[in-house]
């Protein structure tokens, strides 16, 4: 005898039926690959942004943040347009691990008002906020070395902010505007926060701009000096240093007040057990502006600083030089590995030495700590940028300084986004050697590989070379740079032979 149970399949399909409603396409890109959908979402309080949506990117069938900025007025956004166009150009050179990708933006005109419209990616593990709330009612403290990667990841992205040319100030660093993934990655979003204030005026956006600040419960997370004249990136580093503390103690108590008073933030530092935590944090939130660190500093202060390890440093040379290593090189490599032999040994003169086999490191657990590595969750932060990171100078003016500046409208342009994964090349001379033909694959991340082909003259400089075939090839400035490397070295092993294969 069977029996039915017609109100839970009744639940059940309604739950279906509602994931397929929130699962409805409402909109696409002009181009079709981005697909809005009608789930609406919340990833940090951004100034001007009317909503957010989950949407689609077919291409790479990943979900992303469909954001939209209304403008009511036309004419208004008309008298703006080239301003706002540049600001979202500058946005997409902003690329580091530990910041939230700016995918693409676009315009769309309508009759009675304007809209601008732009992707993001989309955090689907959540803020750190939220995370530490669970934390904390699981009854569990924040482990001290996860507290200490996090905070060296939050660093490394506003490190790499602030030494840009000139600085980007964020302006918004809270708990609700850090993500954290399930692999332990962080990312900080909002970073457009600031550049939404100074481009979009209060009065011609619908929604008010700096709705931020009305919201009480992050006000602790603002400096003294927050929205005047002089304040820079010093207002990142006390916001840092309130997250630094929340992530320490889970919650900062505002014992029933609306706003977490500065006695409270004082408690909360005292808290700490650890006196180098105590001080880390401490320097952070100094009322002084002129007092507190810069990022980079933070990053060698006694709490966080250590040397890193030869394994650390070996996996950034290797993802940083992987275009020019064929594709699994390090699954190969360790395949041909015999598990007994000798990876290397320290002797002692007073004692037994120590022997490391191949068969003592995983082949799995290298391939995690090299994705890890890749995806930013161990970043680099003893050394100093060989340069600036150049960004246009609309990144960090004032409202009031965009008004005064006067140059002429760019002409629109695509920035080139697309990377270099491999490089191979064939390089065969002629029989009297006074010419040899290069044959050269390049492996593209959007897999719209290219393939060329050109004789060189014994003059011809790889550099020369780089920048003709750029013109083909369709690279970045960055990749044009590892190209012309890469064939110097190409180049130099192909000498003095009569023909060979190099890659």
């Amino acid at each position: 005898m069977t029996m039915s149970v017609p109100e839970s399949n009744s639940g059940s399909e309604g739950k279906e039926e509602e994931s397929e409603d929130e699962s409805e396409i409402l909109e696409e890109s002009p181009c079709g690959r981005w697909q809005k959908r009608k789930e609406q979402i919340s990833q940090g309080n951004v100034p001007g942004v009317e909503s957010a949506s989950l949407a689609m990117d077919t291409e790479e069938g990943v979900e992303v943040v469909w954001n939209e900025v209304l403008f009511n007025d036309r004419k208004i956004f008309k008298a703006q347009e080239e301003k706002i166009k540049e600001m979202f150009e500058n946005l997409m050179q902003v690329e580091h691990p530990n910041i939230v990708k700016f995918h693409k933006y676009w315009l769309d005109m309508r009759e009675s008002q304007a809209r601008v419209i732009f992707i993001t990616e989309y955090m689907s593990s959540g803020s750190l906020k939220q995370f530490l709330k669970k934390t904390k009612k699981n009854h569990k403290t924040m482990n001290v070395k996860a507290w200490k990667r996090w905070c060296t990841q939050i660093l490394s992205a506003l490190s790499y902010l602030h030494s840009c040319e000139p600085p980007i100030i964020h302006g918004n660093l809270t708990c609700d505007t850090i993500f954290i993934q399930h692999n332990g990655l962080i990312k900080i979003g909002s970073v457009w926060h600031r550049l939404f204030v100074n481009v979009f005026p209060e009065a011609s956006v619908h929604g008010k701009v700096r709705a931020h600040r009305d919201e009480q419960r992050n006000l602790h997370f603002f400096s003294p000096e927050y929205g005047s004249a002089e304040d820079d990136y010093a207002i990142d580093i006390f916001s840092f240093g309130i997250c630094a503390l929340e992530m320490a103690v889970l919650e900062i108590q505002a014992n029933g007040d609306a706003v977490v008073s500065k006695e409270a933030i004082t408690n909360a530092g005292q808290s700490l057990e650890d006196p180098l935590m105590r001080e880390f944090t401490q320097s952070c939130v100094r009322h002084e502006a002129k007092q507190r660190p810069t990022a980079h500093d933070l990053l060698f202060h006694r709490v966080l600083f250590e040397v890193h390890s030869l394994k650390l440093l070996a996996a950034h040379c290797l993802i940083s030089n992987q275009y020019l290593l064929p594709e699994n090189c390090v699954e190969e490599k360790t395949k041909s590995f015999d598990p007994n032999g000798l990876m290397a040994e320290i002797k002692h003169g007073d004692r037994p030495g120590v022997q490391l086999k191949y068969s003592h490191v995983s082949p799995l657990e290298l391939d995690k700590f090299l994705e890890d590595v890749k995806n930013g969750i161990y970043p680099l932060m003893n050394f100093a940028l060989s340069r600036p990171h150049p960004v246009p100078r609309a990144l960090s003016l004032s409202h009031e300084q965009v008004e005064s500046v006067k140059t002429p409208t760019p002409e629109p342009q695509e920035t080139e986004s697309r990377k270099v994964i491999q490089m191979h090349c064939n390089l065969e001379s002629n029989e009297e050697g006074n010419k040899t033909h290069l044959s050269l694959f390049l492996k593209m991340d959007d897999k719209l590989h290219r393939q060329l082909s050109c004789d060189i003259l014994p003059n011809d400089s790889s550099k020369d070379l780089a920048n003709e075939l750029v013109h083909y090839a369709f690279i970045s400035e960055e990749d044009c740079e590892k190209l012309a490397g890469f064939l110097e070295d190409a180049l130099t092993r192909h000498k003095g032979k009569a023909s060979g294969t190099t890659q």
